[in-house]
């Protein structure tokens, strides 16, 4: 599948995600949807972050930020109903949970999640 069909594929999986999250009685906060390609390591004097080849820097990959009780949720454990049913939504569906990014919600492409 050549890369713009998965970023198709991801932006049709996305809302059922986000429809996910809700009737699991979670509140949501966006984090990173797409991260600048150019942004890794340090940058005169500012760091940069993620990794140089990072899912969000090719529109596979978002971090969701849960919402339980007015606070944002950081716990695999409570990540993980919502994590191992985005798995379940395609071949290529990955969740951050399994290599310590519980909010990181992905589209694996050559390798990369």
């Amino acid at each position: 599948m050549r890369l713009e069909q998965k970023q198709e594929l991801f932006m049709r999986l996305l809302p059922r995600l986000i429809d996910k999250a809700h009737r699991l009685g979670f509140e949501i906060r966006s984090g990173d949807l797409f991260r600048d390609p150019r942004v890794h390591g340090h940058m005169g004097k500012k760091k940069g972050y993620g990794h140089p080849r990072s899912c969000h820097k090719l529109k596979l990959a978002i971090d969701l930020n849960l919402i339980q009780y007015g606070q944002i949720v950081h716990d695999s454990e409570i990540h993980r109903p919502l994590g191992e049913w985005w798995r379940l939504q395609h071949e290529l569906c990955r969740w951050g949970g399994r290599f310590n990014d519980a909010n990181h919600y992905s589209l694996e492409n050559n390798g990369i999640k």
